[in-house]
């Protein structure tokens, strides 16, 4: 059967065959004549070969016909023969050539055929090239390619060949158009072959790319006189492809790239030695020419006009292969192995040409090359400069990390950058062709830079920390240095400049760049760059009130002249280079001093009521900035008066309650399953880190509850006060209806609570001035099922279920193994809610855990020797040092000794002798004799009476406190008021903080006197004795509280040392330490001294149990207030697991506040915080007895 259907097929083929050769001799005279010019896909000018298949007459041709036609085109043939051949050749499909035996002699004749003088039949095998392009599968194409490419080879080697670039290039030559329209095809198939080469083997690629690279690595023999002169096949490709597109491609895939990286090591290397060598070539012309103070009249520049150009000189020949050249070594250095290929060699220069000494080249082409006027420059949409070139190459290089550690980020390549800049400091002349141009380019770069974090690295400490330069100031020197030049119009270069407030603007931004990050503020600080964008922006202020408000109506170029758009501009610029400051807490200081907070967070708000949409960078750093200023009473203040508590609240509101008005509901939207919504989430988690004890103390503090009769459905929440009102303190039926959302809206506000009592400065407010936990029982009362006798039983639901775990975290303080807090997820099975419900004090006691009980301590050797150095001091310096050898041995071995009595003795005998020493005493003051009748008359607030109960109450539950404790403590509360009022000054401010007293609750005092067994004496004299060290400045809170030895604009701002000195530092540690951790607080858009802050204020109560309290206590005391740093970063370590966990669930900020620190010791992470001591101590200390200095 298979035999017969051959037969069949057989007959059909050939009677198709025979139809169409008497078609062909029909139409034989009709097709004699062919069109010049044609059109081809791949760049020749006349023919199409990608139309459809329907539009094209295609030959069958058997085995013996296409063997004919291979004999007829023979070069030996006469022309008219060859020339037919051709033409039926043209009309076979392409696969059957490709395919047949005969291919590799057609293949030669057709290489041969292609230098034919004929201008028409030359033309015709390029289009049979195009066709095959166009049409065949890869594997075939590439023998047609390497044809194509080993005939150029062989032309521009042959003797006939005779351009030379001295002459130009007249495009409107045949033989030079012959040429272009070869390489073209080249070039087109060049393109596209990337596309489909994957799918091959790889020697087939490897043809192609071999091919093309020996076609242009063709030269003439260097003992040839002409052979600096030769027009080389690389000019005529670069004269098509100036941007090296097709490099671009074959590089791009890790397939193709590293075969051709690799032959350009081992066979090629003349390529990228001539690209080398064409870019210091024309840059040593450049310097010339600028050295010579001409404006570089020889240089091509670029056309403005639309006319065709059929004529280019040598110059311009030189210039297009420059280009080239530049965009191929741009390409080249992004890749490691293209990197490897340097240093080369040339044949002029005695030394090799480096990797650095390239980049160092490229720099200085911006500095040298020619400038084009706004029109040239407007004419083209492609911009051939080399500044714009190198710019692009350069910003490629700062998107690459490796590309820029190995390119960019060295010394020398630094000095490069900064040659102009250094030149302008010391007003050395400089030969820059446009400076104003040069300078802001300098910026763009800097700025990429400083963006990345090595970058930012080197701009620093430069490339190579541990070999610094002494001699010569890091990047970062200069550039501030300039900056500050340029702001006090100190260049006289740039004086009367259009641009200079560009320029400005560039270099601020660059400095913003560094300055938002605590290692780059450090370095910035002695410079002083607030102060002067401060002045800048006072004047800039005082200009832009003088200009016009715009008309309704007029036109807007009339209404408001360019000079005066201008001025809002720089305005607008210098704010939020201010505002940027706020990105860390000292920087959030520096702002303060500057007197531009409440416009930088004005202008912040109108930034952000602007845009419609942010993307995720610009929404991390806004809410890094509001988590920072929430954490202190000017900025929570200026963010009242802006409106943007006001409008976030609305927003909420509207995710809350309204829904989105504008989208058509088609469908029942799905009930929320979980306690908060997701579209309310990150609301929620921004209303926590907006919340802090000194936002809530500014905002609610003396505010009642407005508590009205009646709540309008329409009526909308528009501060904090309104928020508690309306879903949290819900002791009305007229609110409970007022609710759209009654369930979902009270959860969320049940919950903000929670978080809002992790704080308990925080808690005392809420509990004191709104009675939050009689609000809460109220509604467990009556949360309950009727019963005929007997009280019912509660109901358990969502809202029952938030409002126990509410109860019992605000009324029991304990660390994670002193307090049990019931779950707020039911369980399966019978008994979904085994936690008891209450709606009376005291709690259940199922909640307390059990304290154990003190064990019988042995005799310690190490403890022993401590206390008799203790009750025997020596040299102050000698012994203070041999006490902490000691204590550390003795938190190494025994920890669970230094606790209860012991603690209380080596604290207070440690103390005692450092206050003694004048060297030690930090703080000098009078002494203070404390007599009942003198603290009589001081009444303790309401805050700190509920704290005295609870400090009692969780002093009792330790077993540490006995009865009477509370006026014990209330001794000494009222004692230590009074003893550090005659310490404050008197600030006229309206601050809410500055009013008076401390604001909150002193947990430090408290602390000591649980160490002191609820001796009151005793703990009023450690403290008297305490307050001269520099340590209690950062461990008691209250002791600086608008204190005489602080600056008064760091009393007026209402800003504690602890936050711009030890929270800046631990933002700084943790940076360098435990980067990872660091990226999860900005993607969460948080900030980790915002928690530390919350830690330290309450001395880790509710964090951590008592006994690690007391170790961080004693710690800090005995080996430095540094420390305090080192165990907040003790503790991000401990933690760094559940961070990251945490950050991709989207509820760090809710994990931080509201878990306690399960699994911490301090003793675990002794040694890993002697290590940071080793590294960091003197940096720290220095900058912490730095707080009596104004602006630190």
């Amino acid at each position: 059967m298979m035999h017969a259907l051959k037969n069949v097929m057989t007959v059909v083929v050939e009677s198709l065959v025979n139809k169409f050769e008497e078609d062909q001799m029909c139409k034989k005279e009709l097709d004699s004549e062919t069109k010049k010019k044609s059109q081809s896909y791949y760049g020749t000018d006349n023919y199409s070969d990608s139309d459809s298949s329907f539009n094209q007459s295609y030959t069958f041709m058997s085995q013996e016909k296409l063997q004919l036609l291979v004999e007829k085109l023979d070069p030996i043939q006469p022309k008219e023969v060859r020339q037919e051949a051709l033409q039926t050749l043209c009309l076979a499909p392409p696969s059957d050539v490709l395919n047949s035996e005969c291919w590799p002699n057609l293949r030669k004749h057709l290489t041969m055929s292609l230098s034919d003088p004929d201008e028409i039949f030359s033309e015709k095998i390029l289009r049979f090239y195009a066709k095959t392009f166009s049409s065949s599968p890869f594997n075939m194409t590439r023998e047609v390619y390497t044809s194509l490419a080993q005939h150029l080879e062989f032309y521009f080697l042959s003797g006939e060949y005779s351009l030379r670039i001295s002459s130009g290039l007249d495009v409107s030559n045949a033989d030079v158009t012959r040429i272009l329209k070869k390489v073209r095809l080249l070039n087109e198939y060049q393109k596209e072959a990337p596309s489909s080469w994957i799918r091959y083997p790889e020697k087939y690629m490897e043809e192609i790319v071999e091919s093309t690279l020996s076609l242009l690595s063709v030269k003439h023999d260097p003992n040839h006189p002409a052979s600096s002169d030769f027009l080389s096949p690389i000019y005529f490709l670069a004269l098509l492809d100036i941007k090296a597109v097709w490099f671009k491609k074959w590089t791009h895939a890790h397939y193709s790239r590293t075969v051709i990286l690799r032959l350009l090591e081992k066979k090629y290397k003349s390529l990228i030695n001539a690209a080398v060598q064409q870019c210091l070539d024309y840059f040593e012309f450049c310097k010339a020419a600028v050295c010579k103070t001409s404006r570089v009249d020889d240089f091509p520049q670029q056309h403005s006009n639309n006319e065709q150009k059929f004529f280019y000189t040598g110059s311009e020949l030189q210039y297009i292969y420059f280009v080239h050249s530049l965009c191929l070594l741009g390409r080249l250095l992004i890749y490691k192995q293209g990197r490897n290929l340097f240093p080369v060699q040339l044949k002029n220069k005695k030394d090799c040409v480096s990797l650095t000494d390239l980049l160092v080249l490229f720099t200085q082409l911006i500095y040298y090359s020619p400038s084009y006027s706004k029109e040239a420059l407007a004419a083209h949409t492609e911009n051939y400069s080399p500044a714009s070139l190198v710019m692009e190459i350069l910003q490629v290089f700062c998107d690459q990390t490796g590309c820029a550690t190995d390119c960019l980020y060295t010394d020398v390549v630094m000095d490069a950058l900064l040659d102009p800049l250094q030149s302008l400091l010391n007003g050395t002349e400089v030969f820059i062709n446009c400076l104003e141009t040069t300078l802001i380019d300098i910026a763009d770069i800097l700025a990429r830079i400083a963006a990345a974090e090595d970058g930012l690295s080197v701009l620093l400490y430069g490339g190579n920390k541990n070999s610094a330069k002494e001699n010569s100031p890091t990047a970062v020197h200069i550039i501030v240095q300039f900056t500050k030049k340029l702001l006090h119009d100190d260049i006289s270069l740039l004086s009367g400049s259009e641009l200079l407030q560009v320029i400005k603007g560039a270099f601020i931004f660059v400095c913003r760049q560094m300055y938002r990050t605590c290692e780059g503020l450090q370095m910035l600080i002695p410079y002083g760059l607030h102060e002067s964008i401060g002045e800048a922006w006072k004047k800039a202020s005082l200009l832009s009130e003088r200009v016009p408000t715009p008309v309704t109506g007029a036109d807007s170029t009339s209404s408001i002249s360019l000079d005066s758009k201008n001025v809002v501009l720089w305005e607008e610029t210098l704010l939020d280079a201010l505002l940027n400051f706020s990105a860390t807490p000292k920087g959030l200081f520096l702002l303060h001093s500057t007197g531009a907070m409440s416009d930088c967070v004005s202008f912040m708000f109108n930034s952000l009521s602007k845009k419609h949409q942010a993307n995720e960078h610009e929404e991390f750093d806004n809410g890094v900035i509001v988590a920072q200023m929430a954490t202190t009473p000017t900025a929570v203040v200026a963010l009242q008066s802006s409106g943007f508590i006001k409008t976030f609240i609305a927003k909420l509101w509207a995710l809350l309650e309204c829904g989105k008005d504008d989208v058509r509901i088609t469908q029942p939207k799905s009930t929320p399953v979980d306690p908060i919504d997701q579209s309310c989430q990150k609301s929620f988690l921004c209303l926590i880190n907006l919340l802090t004890y000194p936002a809530v103390f500014e905002l609610l503090s003396k505010q009642d509850i407005p508590n009205k009769p009646m709540y309008s459905h329409r009526e909308v929440p528009t501060d904090i006060i309104n928020i508690i009102d309306r879903i949290i303190i819900l002791n009305s039926e007229a609110k409970i209806h007022s609710l759209f959302n009654y369930e979902q809206s009270h959860v969320f506000g049940l919950r903000l609570l929670n978080v809002l009592c992790c704080e308990l400065n925080t808690l005392l407010l809420l509990e004191t001035q709104y009675k939050v936990s009689q609000v809460l029982l109220t509604a467990q009362e009556e949360n309950v099922t009727e019963a005929l006798e007997g009280p019912g039983d509660f109901i358990v639901d969502s809202l029952s279920v938030e409002r126990n775990h509410v109860l019992v975290r605000i009324n029991l303080i304990g660390g994670p193994q002193e307090r049990i807090l019931p779950s707020r997820a039911l369980d399966k099975g019978s008994d979904p809610y085994p936690w008891p419900m209450f709606s009376s004090f005291p709690l259940p006691k199922c909640y307390l855990a059990e304290v154990p009980r003190k064990a019988d301590f042995k005799q310690d050797k190490v403890l022993d020797k401590l206390m008799s150095i203790l009750q025997s001091p020596g040299g102050q310096s000698e012994w203070a040092e041999i006490c902490r050898r000691q204590f550390c041995k003795i938190m190494k071995t025994r920890p669970d000794t230094i606790s209860g009595p012991i603690l209380a003795e080596l604290i207070e005998k440690f103390v005692l002798h450092l206050s003694e020493s004048r060297s030690n005493c930090y703080f000098s003051m009078g002494r203070y004799e404390a007599t009942d009748a003198d603290v009589k008359k001081e009444n303790l607030s309401s805050v700190q009476q509920l704290g005295i109960e609870m400090t009692v109450r969780y002093g009792k539950h330790l077993n540490l406190l006995k009865e009477h404790a509370e006026n014990e403590l209330c001794f000494v509360l009222m004692n230590c008021e009074q003893f550090l009022k005659q310490q404050q000054r008197a600030v006229v401010s309206s601050l809410r903080c500055l009013q008076g007293h401390y604001p909150g609750y002193d947990w430090f005092a408290s602390s000591v006197f649980l160490i002191m067994s609820g001796d009151g004496e005793k703990t009023l004299t450690f403290l008297q004795q305490f307050s001269h060290l520099l340590v209690s400045a950062f461990l008691w809170i209250p002791r600086l509280h608008m204190s005489v030895h602080l600056p008064v604009v760091t009393v007026e701002s209402g800003i504690h040392p602890v936050y711009f000195c030890s929270a800046h530092y631990i933002e700084m540690l943790l940076k360098a330490e435990l980067p990872l951790v660091f990226s999860a607080f900005h993607m969460s858009g948080f900030t980790p001294s915002q928690i530390c802050l919350q830690w330290i204020t309450q001395c880790f109560w509710n964090y951590m149990d008592w006994s690690e309290i007391c170790h961080y206590i004693a710690t800090c005391i005995f080996l430095g207030p540094d420390y305090q740093v080192y165990m907040c970063i003790s503790v991000f370590r401990h933690l760094q697991q559940d961070i990251l966990k945490h950050t991709e669930a989207q509820d760090l900020q809710v994990f931080l506040k509201e878990e306690a620190l399960h699994g911490f010791r301090v003793t675990d992470y002794l040694e890993y915080m002697e290590s940071l001591e080793l590294i960091y101590r003197p940096m720290l200390l220095k900058d912490m007895r730095n707080i009596r200095v104004q602006n630190t």
